[in-house]
């Protein structure tokens, strides 16, 4: 009867061991891309456009001033 047992005992537990952990997933890894950060380079030429300009037309005059 211990033998009959043992073996029953065996074979449960032999079963459920095979059965444990289910399916095996393998997930890929996703690339991760950094972004760039907010850098004032794109701010400055328009920021440079303005001012040229308003040296441009508003420059200096040519033309001798009144003598005082």
């Amino acid at each position: 009867m211990k033998k009959l047992v043992a073996s029953v005992m065996a074979l449960t537990l032999g079963a459920s061991a095979a059965m444990a952990g289910g399916p095996v997933v393998v997930e890929e890894e996703a690339e991760v891309v950094a972004q760039k950060p907010a850098s004032s380079a794109g701010i400055l030429p328009l920021l440079l456009i303005p001012i040229i300009l308003c040296v441009a037309l508003c420059g200096g005059d040519d033309e001798p001033g009144e003598p005082s």
